[in-house]
């Protein structure tokens, strides 16, 4: 924050203060526009009237999102909050994104090439059914090969880790980009 003290064209003090936003909400993503993938995707569901995608817990699925990241990204790193419900009252969940960059030599025919992938385990369900959970990304910064900078249009998987200990479906209510 900068504050700046001028004067008017009558001579009163006019003071000036610029609010920075230094993690930026940069994308958002729910279920409503996730793209399945040809097999073991994660099923689109509706939990009292909020759209979801249920991820099981016998078989790894994933979906994919496409985004643009904005100007306003700054090349410094992102976080991603995952907020999602659980059918099951104990146990932990385990959620691993994966990000390629879309280049101008890119063959949309092609598949796409996750050059590493970010995890958050050890996400403690809740002991009541149906209440959401934040899972954190801390850190996730880009290989040479995934270099996502402002303006680039990139590709996001988002996958369960069926290695988690919790029973049943997580419920995937909405992803959050934010720069760092």
């Amino acid at each position: 924050m900068f504050d700046l003290l001028t004067y008017d064209n009558e001579g009163r003090p006019k003071l000036t203060v610029t609010v920075e936003n230094k993690q930026p909400t940069l994308a958002i993503f729910f279920p409503q526009n996730a793209i399945p993938p040809s097999t073991d995707y994660a099923t689109r569901d509706i939990r009292n009237l909020t759209p979801v995608l249920d991820f099981d817990s016998s078989t790894s699925e994933s979906v994919y999102f496409v985004g643009l990241m904005p100007q306003q990204y700054q090349n410094n790193g992102l976080k991603a909050y995952l907020y999602f419900t659980c059918d099951a009252t104990s146990g932990d969940v385990d959620w691993d994104l994966s990000f390629d960059k879309y280049t101008s030599d890119l063959d949309l025919d092609s598949a796409p090439v996750f050059a590493h992938t970010e995890s958050s385990n050890d996400n403690t369900v809740s002991a009541t059914s149906g209440q959401i959970i934040t899972a954190e990304f801390k850190s996730i910064s880009f290989s040479e090969s995934d270099d996502i900078g402002a303006g680039d249009l990139f590709i996001l998987k988002v996958s369960r880790d069926i290695a988690d200990t919790a029973s049943g479906d997580a419920n995937f209510i909405a992803l959050e980009l934010r720069g760092q």
